[in-house]
């Protein structure tokens, strides 16, 4: 007599090998999202209980500029304002501070997908990156600041010039905001070897390129300085001359690349010769 079948639960079918790889990937990149989140958060809270520190190294370029013009201060004009400032230059300082584990933790997700030889070619970048963006930001500071700070605050006047005194009040939300901008816009802007020397790597450009564009490019380095960088000359020189000089910097490094390929493509091909 013939039982009478059950029937069967319908199961989901099983996880294939490229499926688990793709879940596994998944995993590891939602742990290694937490881990900078967890810990840009832990260090924005650190920078904002030193936030007075951190304000007093970013007012320091102006108040040495002011010297003994006028009435040294800056004033916030509705309730919230410090307070909304204070938490926005906390996150951001905290995000300069923490870029490099950030970076570590990229590399450590994508390293091991990439051989051995790629590993070793894009390594540099992990490690140029932060040091050209921190050298845009000291650029900045040591440099770029007081020399804008001067130039603005050559606009103030006193009372036997102009009537009434054209003093400056200066909101600290603007004159961090200006501050904020300016380190990241040169810091960015300093990447432009490392996305150079990619875009050679990848084949997308080449050092010869690059020599016949240089007039294209002088100009628009001319033109990104203008935009990023107050209204004055001297700013936008100061940012656009060692911008120039990364990019004849990048034709070096992009040629020096291509001649040690074709040595190794030469040098490969007299192996198979033999």
């Amino acid at each position: 007599m013939n039982q009478p079948t059950t029937p069967q639960p319908n199961l989901p079918p099983p996880l294939t090998e490229d499926k688990t790889n793709v879940l596994g990937h998944i995993i590891e990149l939602r742990e290694r999202l937490m881990l900078c989140i967890i810990v840009l958060g832990v260090m924005t809270g650190i920078c904002y209980h030193y936030h007075d520190l951190i304000f007093s190294v970013l007012i320091a370029p102006l108040a040495t500029s002011m010297g003994n013009m006028g009435t040294q201060r800056l004033i916030y004009t509705s309730l919230t304002e410090a307070f909304t400032t204070t938490l926005k230059i906390s996150f951001l300082t905290a995000l300069f501070l923490t870029l490099p584990i950030i970076l570590i933790q990229v590399w450590q997700f994508i390293a091991p997908g990439l051989y051995k030889n790629e590993r070793k070619a894009f390594l540099p970048f992990l490690f140029a990156t932060p040091a050209l963006f921190v050298t845009g930001a000291l650029l900045v500071y040591f440099f770029i600041m007081p020399a804008a700070w001067n130039f603005f605050l050559g606009f103030q006047t006193s009372a036997g010039e102009t009537v009434l005194p054209i003093q400056l009040e200066a909101r600290i939300a603007d004159y961090l905001d200006l501050i904020i901008t300016l380190i990241f816009a040169f810091g960015i802007c300093f990447q432009l070897p490392v996305v150079l020397m990619l875009l050679a790597r990848a084949g997308i450009i080449s050092a010869e390129t690059l020599v016949t564009k240089r007039k294209y490019v002088l100009v628009g380095i001319f033109a990104v300085a203008a935009v990023v960088t107050p209204p004055d000359i001297l700013s936008q020189i100061m940012l656009a001359v060692p911008l120039y000089g990364l990019f004849e910097l990048s034709i070096f490094l992009i040629k020096m690349t291509e001649k040690n390929k074709a040595q190794a493509s030469d040098d490969h091909a007299d192996i198979e010769v033999l």
